[in-house]
């Protein structure tokens, strides 16, 4: 059976997790032909480890001709490169999902994917759950909710950051809205916002509550879909971001899987 040909946007963490799978076996109905990272001494080295092509752009990628991609940079890569990546024929795996949080932008990657006969896969991140959370939503109209917990370090260079938060003996609420704020607050930092909020009653009707935690490591999200007689709560802590990547080598395997989970 041909395999099928992957590259990976991403040098970094997320990325190595991903061809590192690939590498120990479990993606072995692919193959991996390429990265493109921003740095080029990062990308030559793991794609060197590898055993793949190091891509100094999204274009030296394409002409490699991969049937899927996957993306683990940023939401700007997804932005720069995600139109030009459906339209040359490959399927995406999105990780960065803020990307989305630009309706706009995220219309015009669905009519792209439609023109071209390609997809977007969003990987599920740090999050999960989105078939009960996306089900629920359905049978009616849901009311939906995202409360996060995170520590005050991780706030810091955002704008609800402020220094007493790093001495605070209590948790404080730094933002109390809907996912649409949190966005445009946040827009790097909140995928489990824009991912929880597509998958249920969407931005402007997806409450959202952040809180600051003295002394928490990683963050906490417990998300809420709640229709006539039936409520759905998905919760997930993640002491670091490392879940994010084998959520992308999940999809990868349900991709080519006889049952799909």
């Amino acid at each position: 059976m041909k395999k099928l040909r992957l590259g990976i946007i991403g040098n970094g963490y997320l990325g190595g997790i991903i061809a590192k799978a690939w590498n120990d076996g479990l993606l072995p109905e692919y193959e991996l032909v390429g990265i493109v990272g921003r740095t080029k001494e990062k990308t030559d080295a793991l794609a060197e480890e590898h055993g793949c092509r190091s891509c100094p752009g999204i274009d030296e990628l394409l002409e490699l001709k991969p049937d899927y991609i996957a993306e683990a940079a940023s939401v700007e890569s997804v932005k720069d490169m995600a139109e030009k990546i459906l339209a040359s024929g490959s399927n995406l795996v999105v990780l960065s999902i803020g990307a989305f949080a630009d309706q706009g932008f995220y219309e015009r990657v669905k009519e792209t994917a439609y023109r071209h006969h390609t997809r977007v896969y969003i990987a599920s991140g740090a999050v999960g759950g989105f078939d009960v959370l996306r089900t629920v939503s359905l049978m009616g109209e849901a009311v939906s909710g995202i409360e996060t917990r995170k520590g005050p370090k991780s706030l810091q260079n955002t704008p609800l950051f402020e220094e007493h938060l790093l001495t605070d003996a209590e948790s404080t609420m730094v933002f109390d809205g809907n996912a649409k704020g949190a966005i445009a607050l946040l827009p790097s930092k909140v995928n489990v916002a824009v991912a929880a909020s597509l998958a249920t009653a969407g931005p402007e009707k997806t409450k959202v509550n952040i809180h600051s935690v003295p002394g928490m490591v990683g963050d906490d999200h417990k998300i809420t879909a709640e229709t006539g007689g039936v409520k759905a709560v998905v919760d997930i802590y993640s002491e670091n971001s490392a879940i994010a990547g084998w959520s992308v080598v999940a999809v990868l395997q349900n991709i080519v899987s006889p049952i799909v989970f």
